[in-house]
């Protein structure tokens, strides 16, 4: 069974920075893909950031490119989110996502077979 941990939400006032972590374990468990996506109140699931691990390409939302850095962890099976110049509207539950099949379609969540928790990031104005 593959298990996907995410640590490092809070709050923060506009202008300020988090730094989300997000890692995945189980037997036998290889990542191709991790993401990141969330999901603010009343709104559906969205894409924030995925990597591949093949190719080591980021690939970023409109809304938050350019704010946001994807990167692998120091461990096995880790993917961190940087997160600066964080506005009132990045507000939500972040979700970690991992797949151990790689795929093109990386801003879906059809791809993506494992999910963590959530940690929940809020800025205030």
């Amino acid at each position: 069974q593959v298990q996907l941990v995410e640590s490092g939400g809070g709050l923060v006032q506009a202008g300020g920075s988090l730094r989300l972590s997000c890692a995945a374990s189980g037997r036998a468990f290889s990542s191709a893909v991790m993401a990141w996506f969330r999901q603010a109140p009343g709104k559906e699931r969205e894409f924030v950031a995925a990597l591949r691990w093949s190719y080591g390409f980021p690939y970023y939302s409109d809304a938050v490119k350019g704010r946001f850095t994807i990167a692998r962890g120091s461990a096995e099976n880790t993917v961190t989110l940087q997160m600066h110049s964080l506005k009132p509207e990045d507000t939500a539950l972040y979700y970690c996502a991992a797949s151990s099949v790689d795929s093109w379609i990386v801003t879906s969540l059809q791809p993506y077979a494992y999910w963590g928790q959530g940690t929940q990031v809020t800025v205030s104005s």
